[in-house]
């Protein structure tokens, strides 16, 4: 059932970020990595918590090689095939830790993505859908993680923290 919720949310807009007094230079003294041992996979991921989508026109293998030289991940569409993904693992071994792999939540999704996991090596797995309460989707994140236990596994769209938790 849905819930009405009446207390205050805020949006972007909503939000300033105060700066404070710094001893930097330059920016050029900033360094944004991050690091990280995730919960399930106990893989240690050194790098920008940013993340390029995985849309058509942003999620490439292009994008991926330049933002990996930053340390950035890339989350890349679905509509590469498997031998475009060997192909570009075979030739890009140093972006490995910062792709991810795009599925929906079909059988011909969840069959595409786990050969290319399997004959590539990758390390992270991206689940995207725009509306992730659905139990459908619970489901295939369960799918995924019963697949791949050692996985790095993205999953959402979701905003509420019990959401984020049952994923």
């Amino acid at each position: 059932m849905v819930r009405i919720e009446n207390d205050i949310k805020l949006a972007f807009k909503d939000v300033l970020i105060r700066p404070r007094r710094s001893t930097l230079r330059s920016r050029s003294q900033v360094d944004l990595t991050c690091n990280y041992t995730f919960r399930h996979s106990e893989f240690k991921w050194k790098g920008v918590p940013v993340i390029a989508a995985n849309m058509d026109t942003t999620g490439t293998f292009e994008m991926c090689i330049a933002l990996s030289k930053h340390k950035v991940l890339t989350a890349i569409h679905k509509h590469y095939s498997v031998d475009q993904w060997e192909e570009f693992i075979g030739k890009n071994q140093g972006c490995i830790d910062y792709v991810a792999i795009s599925s929906g939540t079909g059988e011909a999704d969840f069959k595409k993505v786990s050969e290319i996991v399997k004959k590539c090596k990758l390390k992270i797995i991206c689940l995207d859908i725009a509306n992730g309460y659905s139990e459908h989707f619970a489901e295939c994140v369960r799918r995924f993680r019963k697949e791949f236990p050692k996985h790095i596994i993205m999953a959402g769209n979701v905003v509420t923290g019990d959401m984020t938790e049952e994923l």
